[in-house]
């Protein structure tokens, strides 16, 4: 069995793929203590979000309890 030039092709595709890969792994160039403090604040600005929007209707599953 014979497989041609199928490893050599293989080979040259990996290399691109890996290639393009090690390109693209940081896209924002952050330090590791930038993309923490980047996140914590994204995640108190979530965190807001909800609170403010229970605290308006927080009570909307209560009332749609149905007497037997």
């Amino acid at each position: 069995m014979t497989r041609g030039n199928q490893r050599e092709r293989d080979r040259e595709r990996a290399q691109a793929r890996a290639k393009q890969q090690a390109g693209s792994s940081k896209k924002d160039e952050l330090t590791p203590e930038q993309r923490r403090e980047r996140d914590a604040k994204a995640l108190q600005e979530k965190l807001a979000k909800k609170a403010a929007q229970t605290g308006s209707g927080g009570d909307a599953n209560k009332s749609n309890t149905s007497k037997k």
